[in-house]
């Protein structure tokens, strides 16, 4: 099974915390509040330093999408330095998190899954010409960063143009192709 998500169809709805909006890409189950969702896939604009809004029993992964990078004080660690460069960081929710930004704002990607039920792993995927996936993740996000994909999967394929998104269920395969370089990210969702 795979589902299509346009760009142009995401909700935009404000901060847990009220400090700026979030696009909602897509939230398990359907129609999910902030409270009660088992996944949830989403980009926010961050656009001055702040703390970042909690989220009890979550945990979080974030990429930088856009702009120049930040600087993430989490709880019982050291400060990180997260760019565009650089792999999705994966941390929990639930602890006091702060960012401070490097050169204006920036624009992420984030991943949230609900600790006791499910884990997650986000991969950013470069792709030029065919890429097969293999994962035994019980569904899955492809997200279109940057360019054009085609997905393939079960007799199935469909496009995704920068931004959109895909969601799959347990697809036996998946080839990612792109007639020019384009960027996409990889959202696993698994079992705990």
């Amino acid at each position: 099974m795979m589902r299509i998500l346009r760009a142009s169809d995401y909700r935009h709805m404000p901060w847990k915390n009220g400090g700026g909006e979030t696009v909602e890409i897509a939230v398990s189950p359907d129609r999910a509040t902030l409270a009660d969702f088992d996944w949830r896939v989403s980009m926010a604009t961050v656009a001055s330093d702040g703390l970042f809004s909690s989220f009890p029993g979550i945990d979080r992964t974030i990429s930088i999408l856009e702009g120049a990078g930040m600087t993430l004080a989490i709880e019982g660690r050291p400060p990180k330095r997260l760019t565009v460069a650089d792999p999705p960081l994966t941390f929990p929710a639930d602890v006091h998190t702060s960012a401070r930004l490097t050169d204006g704002p920036v624009t992420d990607l984030n991943v949230m899954t609900r600790r006791q039920t499910l884990k997650h792993r986000v991969r950013r995927l470069h792709v030029e010409g065919s890429l097969p996936v293999a994962t035994s993740a019980r569904e899955f996000i492809v997200f279109c960063h940057r360019g054009s994909l085609t997905l393939a999967t079960e007799g199935v394929s469909a496009t995704l143009h920068a931004l959109d998104a895909a969601i799959l269920v347990q697809p036996a395969a998946l080839t990612l192709s792109a007639d020019v370089a384009s960027e996409a990210f990889l959202i696993e969702i698994m079992g705990p």
